[in-house]
This record gives C-alpha cells, sequence and structure tokens, in this order.
C-alpha cells in the first residue's frame, strides 16, 4: 500500500514550496504536463541529457531509476527540468505538483533534494525530504520566482542502501483549454522514416491519449503504405490514421494539406502538431507541447527545440528570429544560444522566438483560421512566413526549453545545393511582403552574396541564386502551380556547371597532381572590410592574379575570402560524402557578374513595385481555394 513520504521529512530554511510536507499521489482531474524519463527513445541519444548519473552505481530504464548504495542522480538536464520561468510568464500557473512513487530497501534512506535556478544559473535550494520503505511522494512547489529565467529539479541520493523511484509526474490543477492534437506529417520518399517517427508517437499511451488524429501526407513515389511495419501503424492508430497521397508540393504542401484537412469544417477540436518525417521523436516532447498550449493564457505557437542528430546533446538554437533585412533565418533573439551545449550549460535566462521550425511545432488552431494557410512556397521558408504572419495576427511563438526532436544537422548539408534556390527566392518573397525591406540595401546584398560565389569559382551555385533573384521579380506568378516545374529547371540549370557535381575523392586523387597540398583558411575580415575583400579578390580572379599551385581545402576552410586565392581547389562537401572541383572560369565569371549587376539594378529599380505585387497576392495565394486547386493537381 502506497503511503504518503512523511518520515523523516526535511526541510531548509530557504524553502520556497507554499506546502513543505511531502502529498499524497495527484488527484485525476490534474493536468499532467511532463514526465521524468531517464532514458532517451533511441540508443544513440546521450544519457545525459535525461539524467546525470554515475552510470556504473545506478540503472536507469525509461520511467525508472535504480540507484546503488550511496549513489546521486539528478534531473538537471535538458529533459529533466521543468521550465519554470516559461509557465510563469506565460500560463496563470502558480503552483506544480511532483510526484513520484520510490522503493527502498531495508535500512536504506533517500534522500530528495529539489532546487532552482535564476535567470544567470544561479542555484537555491528549495525543499529537502527523506524517505524509506515503498510508498508515494508527493511535492507542491511555488513557481513565483522565475519571470526572467529559472527551473526546478530534483537530486536524489541513496543513504546506506539500494534504492529506485518510478513514475515521475509533474503536473498543475488548471488549463485555460483542454484539446487533444491532430498530428501532420509530410513525407517524400522516406518511407521507413516516417514510419519510425509515427511508431515512436504511438508507442507511448499516454502521449497517445493526448492524439486524436494522425495526418500522414505521402507525395512520393515510394509509398509509406507499402511499408511492411506500416500495418503496426494502421493497427496502433486504427481510424485516427488519416493517409492522403498527392503531388509533391514540398514541404509546404504536405504540411498544408493536413493543415486544410484539419480546419477545413471550421473545426476547434483540436490544436495541430506539424512534425517533420525524418526526425527521431521524442514522444514526451508533444505531451509538453499539448500541455503548455491548453495552459497559456492566450493561444500561442508552442515549438520544440531541434537538437542535433549527429551530437544528440547540442542544441541547434534556443529561440530563433528572422533578420529580413539580411535575408537571413535562425538568429538567435536575446538571452537566445546557437549551438548549445546543453550537457554543459542550461538554458536558464528565458528567451523568446519569433517562430519556430515545423520539425515539431503546434499550431493553435485559431492561429490558422485568424492567419490563413502558409504560402505555396515549396520548400523552406513557409514555417518562417506562417510564424511571422501569425504573430502579427496576435499569435505569438514560444519554444519550450525542455521539448525537443533530433532532426539531421544542417552544417553537415552542403550549402551548394538546388535547395538554395527556394531558400533565396523565398527569403526575398518574405522580406517583400513583412519587412524591412529596402530595395537598395537588398540589392547590395544580393550582390555581395552572390559575388561571394563567383569569387570562389562556384559558379553553378552563382547561377542557382541568380534564378531565384530573376524569380522573385517575376512576381507571383511563379507560385502558380506551387513550386512542382521548377525542380527539373534547376537540376538542367546546374548540369551545365562542373563544379556542382560531387565526386568520390579517391577518383579526383587518382587524377590529381601528387604536389597537391591542403591549404587552411586565414581569419575572416573584420566585417567593416568584408566588401574591400570581396573586391579584392575579384580583381584578382579578373587578372589572374591568383596561386596556381593545386590545393585542397576542408568543408571548414571552403569560404570565399580563402577559395578565391586560387586558379583551381578541391572543396570537400560539407556532407564529408565526397568532393567539388572548383576552376577558375573568367568567360564564365564575366557572364555571371553582368547577370548579377543588371538583376541589382532592377532590383533598386523595380523593387518597391514588385513587393507590392507580393504583398496583394498574399489573400489569394494562402487561400484554402488556392491550395485545395494545387492539392488536384490544377
Amino acid at each position: 500500500m502506497s503511503t504518503a513520504a512523511q518520515p523523516t521529512t526535511t526541510t531548509t530554511e530557504q524553502a520556497e514550496s507554499s506546502d513543505l510536507s511531502p502529498k499524497t499521489g495527484s488527484s485525476s482531474d490534474r493536468l499532467l504536463v511532463q514526465r521524468t524519463l531517464f532514458t532517451g527513445p533511441d540508443t544513440r541519444i546521450e544519457p545525459g541529457m535525461y539524467a546525470d548519473v554515475d552510470l556504473s552505481r545506478v540503472r536507469l530504464d525509461r520511467r525508472r531509476a535504480h540507484l546503488g548504495p550511496g549513489a546521486r542522480l539528478s534531473v538537471n538536464t535538458y529533459f529533466g527540468r521543468f521550465p519554470a520561468s516559461f509557465w510563469q510568464s506565460y500560463t496563470r500557473v502558480r503552483s506544480v505538483r511532483l510526484d513520484f512513487d520510490h522503493d527502498c530497501a531495508p535500512g536504506t534512506t533517500l534522500r530528495i533534494d529539489i532546487r532552482a535556478s535564476d535567470i544567470s544559473g544561479r542555484e537555491r535550494p528549495v525543499q529537502t525530504a527523506e524517505v524509506s520503505g515503498q510508498g508515494h511522494a508527493s511535492f507542491d512547489l511555488d513557481v513565483k520566482r522565475f519571470v526572467d529565467g529559472g527551473a526546478l529539479w530534483f537530486e536524489l541520493t541513496a543513504i546506506d542502501g539500494p534504492a529506485s523511484i518510478s513514475d515521475v509526474e509533474w503536473s498543475v490543477d488548471s488549463r485555460v483549454r483542454d484539446r487533444p492534437v491532430s498530428v501532420v506529417m509530410c513525407t517524400h520518399n522516406r518511407p521507413v522514416d516516417a514510419v519510425a517517427t509515427v511508431m515512436a508517437l504511438a508507442s507511448d499511451p499516454v502521449v497517445l491519449e493526448r492524439v486524436a488524429a494522425v495526418y500522414i501526407v505521402d507525395q512520393g513515389t515510394d509509398r509509406v503504405a507499402d511499408q511492411e511495419r506500416f500495418s503496426e501503424v494502421a493497427t496502433v492508430l486504427g481510424d485516427r490514421l488519416h493517409y492522403i497521397t498527392q503531388p509533391n508540393l514540398g514541404g509546404a504542401g504536405g504540411f498544408n494539406r493536413g493543415i486544410h484537412e484539419v480546419t477545413k469544417g471550421g473545426s476547434h477540436e483540436t490544436d495541430i502538431v506539424v512534425m517533420d518525417d525524418d526526425i527521431t521523436c521524442e514522444p514526451e516532447s508533444v505531451l509538453r507541447l499539448t500541455s503548455f498550449a491548453n495552459s497559456t493564457v492566450r493561444p500561442m505557437l508552442v515549438g520544440s527545440q531541434m537538437l542535433l542528430a549527429s551530437e544528440t546533446y547540442r542544441v541547434h538554437m534556443t529561440g530563433e528570429w528572422e533578420a529580413l533585412d539580411e535575408l537571413k533565418a535562425g538568429r538567435p533573439g536575446a538571452y537566445g544560444k546557437q549551438g548549445l551545449n546543453a550537457l554543459e550549460k542550461q538554458q536558464d535566462a528565458r528567451t523568446d522566438a519569433g517562430w519556430n521550425g515545423w520539425w515539431s511545432c503546434l499550431l493553435p488552431v485559431e492561429a490558422v483560421y485568424a492567419a490563413g494557410l502558409s504560402l505555396p512556397l515549396f520548400f523552406q521558408w513557409d514555417d518562417i512566413e506562417f510564424g511571422i504572419r501569425a504573430r502579427r495576427n496576435g499569435f505569438p511563438t514560444v519554444t519550450l526549453p525542455n521539448a525537443g526532436v533530433w532532426h539531421a544537422d544542417f552544417h553537415l548539408k552542403d550549402y551548394d545545393d538546388w535547395s538554395r534556390y527556394f531558400s533565396w527566392r523565398n527569403a526575398l518573397v518574405v522580406a517583400a511582403i513583412h519587412g524591412p525591406y529596402d530595395p537598395k540595401h537588398v540589392a547590395a546584398v544580393v550582390a555581395k552574396e552572390i559575388g561571394s560565389h563567383i569569387v570562389s569559382m562556384r559558379y553553378g551555385l552563382a547561377a542557382t541564386f541568380l534564378l531565384a533573384v530573376r524569380d522573385f521579380l517575376s512576381g507571383p506568378s511563379i507560385l502558380a502551380d506551387g513550386g512542382v516545374s521548377k525542380l527539373p529547371e534547376l537540376k538542367e540549370l546546374r548540369a551545365q556547371y562542373p563544379d556542382t557535381v560531387i565526386r568520390d575523392s579517391a577518383d579526383v586523387v587518382l587524377d590529381a597532381d601528387p604536389n597537391t597540398r591542403i591549404s587552411r583558411r586565414g581569419p575572416l575580415p573584420d566585417e567593416d572590410k568584408e566588401t574591400r575583400v570581396l573586391v579584392k579578390r575579384a580583381v584578382q580572379q579578373w587578372l589572374g592574379r591568383v596561386s596556381p599551385a593545386p590545393v585542397s581545402i576542408s568543408a571548414d576552410d571552403g569560404r570565399w575570402w580563402h577559395v578565391g586565392l586560387f586558379s583551381s581547389a578541391v572543396v570537400t562537401d560539407s556532407s564529408q560524402t565526397g568532393v567539388r572541383v572548383r576552376r577558375r572560369d573568367k568567360q564564365t565569371a564575366v557572364r555571371l557578374g553582368r547577370e548579377l549587376a543588371e538583376l541589382c539594378v532592377r532590383l533598386r529599380r523595380e523593387g518597391l513595385d514588385v513587393a507590392d505585387q507580393w504583398q496583394r497576392a498574399m489573400p489569394e495565394l494562402t487561400s484554402r481555394e488556392n491550395w485545395m486547386r494545387l492539392f488536384d493537381g490544377d
């Protein structure tokens, strides 16, 4: 029989809890907002993301931790912390209950230390208790001193013998809304990944209770439904599974098909979680998104952070904002961090976000009705643009610091790729619609970016960018087919440039000059001198005053100001799967440079008129009628 953990309870003088005595178990009418998990959903996940322990003295299961005599365990970790600052700032929750079961061997005492942090990571004690035997412990903890930052967590010590805890839950006593979610996933020829992601979600019964429907929008030729394990998915989900096939309309088209299906009847019964097909899914993150979204004082977009698939402890960005004046996405806001090592540094300072990537993000249904569907951009910037439009319609974004999914690293995807057309064109479109947008400044940004590609002998990439600018200037009509026709055009264009081809490094070595040496880059030019250095490299390339020595350059060192010093270079692809051979071609460089100059003149002259066209076209482009036409392949 479970008993309250009242024997030998000790409290620190600095205790903050409104009720310092452990309580009996949580009632069924409370909202479960997070569970303490001790291991990840995949063996590749760094254990320290869940629990900080000496693994030689502690055995960890998903929901249970076994401590040997004298062992210590802390959940002051990425997934272990309760983000009190976010709960105090965006909800009216002022108390959270911590519950768990314990099982101590005879003569063993389990010490529980509950601790908190502030914006700077300074720790303070909240409550200390000691329990023994078998039973249930419960603590009501204040959420009242965390506006600028800080979290709650607990630490355990097994004294004089072994002990274990299990079924650790954090709950609150109120909610503003009580909505499940519909999960929307789009996929294109990654059926194995898609099935694995949905199975991970469906494997957690507690999370599955929060899921009203799952929409798989399959836009590929290698069908998800043909996978052997798809029948398992169908069996578990039953009538909650909706499998849809349609032409390849990119990520924008896939996600919007699912969002359209959820909202086409005007229903407010579920919010929407959009989710990539190629992630390693932590189902717990979905529970945390839904719990938080149901508790916020106003409907908000609630996003998961992206964790790197190769470095499973690293956070891509803690909270993201766009920099439209520079045509850049993914800038951290105040107190935000990029590339954070979550094993070494916790996210104590509360940061905000302008949008959240759709690797995993909850969209309140109100935001969809108010802002409309996203732009038919095919690929990239569609999630950013929707986030901007949502907040301008009164729906901000919060990126939770303890909800994450693992996604393929962006830095392992080479910059020289056909996808850059979409990232650059779409950045121009979003900047023109939402601003700030100064045609003279935009022209300067375009000239510098494409000029650097020409100088570093990435002629195919320069041509890719030039096409993006040209199509932007053509106006909204380029989105008439949702981007379907652009892929073959891009592939044909890039095939004209040998520098776009990734070659096997051994094949290149076979034909290379045996005197080829690895060449390291120097330091980054000072920001105020970058343009002058770029002009200098362009002149050097024009006059042929570059080193003829054969060189090999690593992916990290393949920057324009370094590669531009040579007449040819073998540059490693960021994927580390091969190399690209870049050779100076004056004729090609001159032709591309002239095209760049002409487009920059057009940007300065026509930029405002083009921006007006894009702004006026927004209602029609994002309308359900337009999207239904695209879904039907018209």
